[in-house]
């Protein structure tokens, strides 16, 4: 099956004779060290007060962090997994996840969760299901994030533009991009990016068009088509940076130097947002603008296992705790990202009081959650080079929407081996 052989010798076949050596100390006698594998500094003083209350509870089970930096991350995974020095507990995404699935390398948890009646339904369903594979789950999620809609109030008070909310559509993005752009002082009224997290999504879904549905691409669709075209225009106009210009600067650090309006941009943005005196002064949050429907992308991290753990029953133990109430709180007080768990977002909107977090976790009732397949990197990875010159103002976005149609659909194709 070509899904395996994307892993390869590198990662599935050498792990099959492999142990997780991650952490040192055993399930036998004594207490049991895990190693938890993790990519973001700025949650890690969070997953520390979140491992000291389960350490407190757990007192013959240690966790011990180990943070790997994203740009290395998956490489670094693979290399453990190949030694046999895989994290017990790691992070996983959707993009990641149904590759690492299918390979046999995660613990399916469905029976540990029937067994110790995991509160998975206080999570949202469309994240749970992102990390269930063939009926089977091996992810508990941790944390969300969607995409919404920041703007800088002083630019719109300075333009005399009312600041945007539930009731904007793409009309009023485009007349109010129009207005803020100002040449002069190299500013643009709309960041219209196309990035490697999902922002060109919310575009597609909100025309009521989709990226992957039943094993084969949406690009080509009409609608999908009319999302991509609501963003490129602005481009076209001038209202928004070219592509070109993105790589040398993206839409949110135009966004943070004052030098972008309106930036679409994830929720799990705010701490950083918020660490810029300007922004946190005026910037605003609002839902996405309608288009022939109102859509966001959600998305989230999930803890997992490794199959080969020889801690088994204390990772087990770990990632219950993660996925339960109290975990879920401190998380939300770190102020980081917004906890999955229900009832447990208000630390995390009242930690950065300034903004209206709020918008972020009511966009979930029209939420769709990130498109993924067995080997998404390989499908998204075709949007770059093909809708590249069409985001840089050079037009053509109909032609290039289909032929990344045509060629996700082949990858798709090779994917399930048909």
């Amino acid at each position: 099956m070509r899904r395996r052989t994307l892993l390869g010798g590198a990662l599935a076949a050498p792990l099959l004779a492999a142990c997780s050596g991650g952490g040192g100390g055993s399930e036998g006698g004594g207490r049991t060290t895990l190693s938890y594998g993790m990519w973001d500094p700025a949650q890690a003083p969070g997953m520390e007060k979140i491992i000291a209350a389960f350490e407190k509870e757990h007192p013959r089970i240690s966790v011990r962090i180990e943070l790997t930096p994203w740009a290395s991350y998956w490489t670094t995974l693979k290399t453990s997994m190949r030694g046999g020095t895989a994290p017990d507990v790691f992070w996983m995404n959707a993009v990641n996840f149904q590759l690492y699935a299918s390979s046999g390398v995660l613990e399916p948890l469905s029976g540990h969760i029937k067994a110790d009646a995991t509160p998975v339904d206080r999570h949202p369903e469309a994240l749970v299901r992102l990390y269930a594979y063939r009926g089977t789950q091996y992810g508990l999620p941790k944390d969300f994030d969607t995409v919404g809609l920041w703007y800088n109030k002083a630019l719109f008070d300075k333009a005399g533009i009312a600041y945007p909310d539930a009731s904007w559509t793409w009309d009023d993005v485009r007349d109010a991009a129009a207005e803020l752009t100002n040449p002069r002082e190299r500013v643009h009224g709309f960041a219209a990016e196309m990035d490697r997290q999902g922002k060109i999504y919310p575009a597609v879904c909100g025309a009521g068009g989709y990226i992957l549905r039943d094993g084969r691409s949406g690009f080509g669709d009409e609608r999908s088509i009319e999302g991509l075209r609501f963003l490129t225009d602005m481009v076209d106009r001038g209202w928004s940076p070219p592509q070109s210009a993105m790589t040398e600067s993206v839409g949110r650090v135009r966004y943070w130097s004052e030098k972008v309006a309106m930036n679409y941009d994830l929720s799990a943005m705010a701490g950083q947002m918020y660490a810029v005196p300007a922004l946190k002064d005026h910037g605003g949050i609002a839902v996405l603008p309608k288009g022939r429907r109102r859509a966001t992308i959600i998305h989230g991290l999930a803890n997992v296992i490794s199959a080969k753990s020889r801690k088994k029953e204390a990772a087990w133990e770990f990632v219950h705790f993660m996925a339960g109430r109290r975990a879920a709180g401190i998380q939300a007080e770190a102020g980081v990202t917004i906890s999955s768990y229900e009832g447990t977002q208000d630390a995390w909107l009242k930690s950065m009081p300034e903004f209206d977090l709020k918008n972020f976790i009511d966009m979930q009732e029209y939420a769709v959650p990130y498109p993924s397949s067995e080997n998404t990197a390989v499908w998204e990875n075709l949007q770059y080079p093909l809708l590249g010159a069409a985001f840089s103002g050079k037009g053509g976005v109909e032609s290039a929407a289909r032929t990344l149609g045509e060629q996700m659909d082949r990858a798709l194709k090779e994917e399930s081996g048909s």
